[in-house]
C-alpha cells in the first residue's frame, strides 16, 4: 500500500468507481460520531478537527474498520501526515494502545514511523499522526522467486528476533505489518505490540507463539525457508531456548486455525466480503469487488449467453465474459434433472466449494485465479444451480502446455512445485486433479491451480 502504513489486506472495501467507501465528493467538516455512523460508507476526503481546534485534512483513505478506526493520508498544516482516527466510543483503549506500541518500539530499538501528536478529538474519539512514507509498500505478497529467502523476508524475521529479545511480540504479526521504502524496514501497528516480560525474565512460550504466528502465515512456497528464516532470528535472538519441534507444532496448529477462519469469513458478511441472503437466493461478493460486478451479479445467465464459451457440458458450463474492459470467467454449475435436483438439495453447491477452497488456495500463497463471487438459486433452504465467477487468466491448460517443444522441463518444474505446495501442510488436496485444472504462465513459470 503505496505511502501509509495499515496493515495490508484489511484495506478499504468499496465500489471500484470509489476507491474510498464514497460518501460525499467535497471536502467537507465531520465528527467523530458521523465517520462511526457512516460505517463502510465515510466520505472520500473530508476534514475534522481536533480538541485543541487544530483542523487535520484527510485527502484519501487507506483503511476502514467500519464503526472504529479510519487511517488516511492527510495533511496538518502544511505538513503531509499518516491520520489514524479512533473513533469508537470506547475509542480511548485502543489510542492509547497504539501509543504505547510505538513508543515500546522506538525505545527498543526497532524501526517504526515516529509518532508526531496525538490527542482527543473536538467532537469525541482520539487521532494519532506519523510521519507519511512516500513509495512504501507492505512485504504482503513476498513468494519465493529464487533459491535463497528474500533479502527483505530475513531482515523483517530479524527485526521480530530483536524484538522478541528485548520482550515485545506484536499479537498481529504478519508480513503487511512491515514497510519497506528502499533499502529501510520499518515495524507498524502499535495496537498490537505487548510485553512479554515475566518479571525480569522473557516468556519463552509467548515469543516461539509469536514466530509462529509469523511462520504460520508465509506462503507455503516458502515452507522449505523456514531452516533459514529460523536461523536468522536466532542470530539475532541468541537468546531464544525454544524447541523447534515446539515451534512446528505451533505453527501448523497456527495455520489450521487461520484457515478455518478465512473459510468462515468468506461466506460471512465482513471488511472482506458483502453477503445477500435472500429466501430465492445467496451471494457472496469480494466487497472491494461488489458495485463493479453488480450486473453480472443481477443476472449471471445474460451475461453467460453473450460470453465466449470455454466450456460446454451438462454437469457445468463455463464462459468467459468482458466487464468495462475487463475479463472474469463464469462457471455455471447445472442440476440435470429431478434426480439430480433431489440429491443436491440440502448439499452446498460444487460453487459453495469452489469459493471457498480457492480461498483456501489464495490463503497458502498457491497461485490460483481469485474468487471474486459465488452466487446460489435457493428455496428456503433448498439449494439449486449456482454460480462461481473469477478473474480470467490467460493461458492454455496442461495438456496443450506441453505441446510446444522445449517448454517440457519448465513446465515439469512449474508442476511439481504446485503439486508440492498442495501438498505440504495445509495445502490440502485437489479433487478431481486433472489437466484442465493446472494452468501454467509459459512466460515465466507460475501455475494456476483451478
Amino acid at each position: 500500500m503505496n505511502g501509509g502504513h495499515p496493515p495490508a489486506g484489511s484495506g478499504v472495501m468499496a465500489s471500484r468507481s470509489s476507491p474510498h467507501g464514497g460518501g460525499g465528493g467535497g471536502v467537507g467538516g465531520v465528527t467523530a460520531s458521523e465517520l462511526r455512523d457512516a460505517r463502510r460508507q465515510p466520505p472520500a476526503s473530508f476534514r475534522i478537527r481536533t480538541e485543541g481546534g487544530e483542523e487535520l485534512a484527510l485527502s484519501r483513505l487507506l483503511r476502514v474498520l467500519p464503526g472504529k478506526r479510519l487511517v488516511g493520508e492527510g495533511r496538518r498544516g502544511g505538513e503531509r501526515v499518516l491520520v489514524k482516527l479512533f473513533v469508537a466510543r470506547e475509542s480511548r483503549r485502543h489510542w492509547e494502545r497504539e501509543r504505547s506500541g510505538i513508543a515500546a518500539l522506538m525505545g527498543a530499538g526497532i524501526p517504526t514511523p515516529p509518532l508526531l501528536a496525538a490527542g482527543p478529538l473536538e467532537s469525541g474519539g482520539h487521532y494519532l499522526l506519523t510521519p507519511y512514507l512516500d513509495e512504501a509498500t507492505t512485504l504482503a505478497g513476498t513468494r519465493d522467486d529464487g533459491e535463497r529467502a528474500d533479502p527483505m523476508l530475513l531482515a523483517a524475521i530479524r527485526l521480530v528476533g530483536r524484538m522478541h529479545g528485548r520482550g515485545l511480540v506484536q499479537t498481529d504479526l504478519h508480513l503487511g505489518n512491515f514497510l519497506r521504502r528502499g533499502d529501510e524496514l520499518y515495524m507498524i501497528d502499535g495496537d498490537g505490540i505487548v510485553n512479554c516480560l515475566v518479571g525480569q525474565d522473557i516468556d519463552e512460550r509467548a515469543i516461539r507463539r509469536n514466530l509462529a504466528l509469523f511462520l504460520a502465515q508465509l506462503p507455503v512456497s516458502l515452507e522449505d525457508r523456514h531452516a533459514e528464516l529460523i536461523a536468522a532470528y536466532r542470530e539475532a535472538n541468541p537468546d531464544a531456548c525454544f524447541d523447534d519441534a515446539d515451534l512446528e507444532a505451533d505453527k501448523v496448529l497456527i495455520r489450521d486455525r487461520r484457515l478455518g477462519l478465512i473459510l468462515k469469513k468468506c461466506v460471512r458478511d465482513c471488511t472482506l466480503f458483502r453477503i445477500d441472503r435472500r429466501v430465492d437466493r445467496f451471494t457472496a461478493v469480494a466487497r472491494s469487488e461488489a458495485d463493479w460486478l453488480a450486473p453480472i451479479l443481477a443476472d449471471p445467465d445474460a451475461w453467460m449467453a453473450r460470453g465466449a464459451p470455454l466450456k460446454a457440458g451438462n454437469t457445468s458450463t463455463v464462459v468467459r465474459v468482458e466487464l468495462e474492459g475487463r475479463a472474469v470467467v463464469i462457471k455455471r454449475y447445472n442440476i440435470k434433472g429431478a434426480g439430480h435436483a433431489v440429491s443436491r438439495f440440502w448439499r452446498p453447491s460444487r460453487a459453495w466449494h469452489s469459493w471457498r477452497e480457492g480461498h483456501r488456495l489464495a490463503a497458502l500463497g498457491i497461485p490460483t485465479p481469485t474468487p471474486l463471487a459465488l452466487i446460489e438459486s435457493r428455496l428456503g433452504p433448498l439449494r439449486g444451480k449456482a454460480w462461481l465467477i473469477t478473474e480470467y487468466v490467460e493461458g492454455p491448460d496442461l495438456l496443450r502446455a506441453l505441446v510446444p517443444p522445449g517448454r517440457g522441463q519448465t513446465v515439469r518444474r512449474g508442476t511439481a512445485g504446485t503439486v508440492a505446495n498442495l501438498a505440504k501442510p495445509g495445502g490440502g488436496a485437489h479433487q478431481p486433479w486433472r489437466h484442465e485444472g493446472h494452468q501454467p504462465d509459459l512466460a515465466g513459470w507460475k501455475g494456476n491451480a483451478y
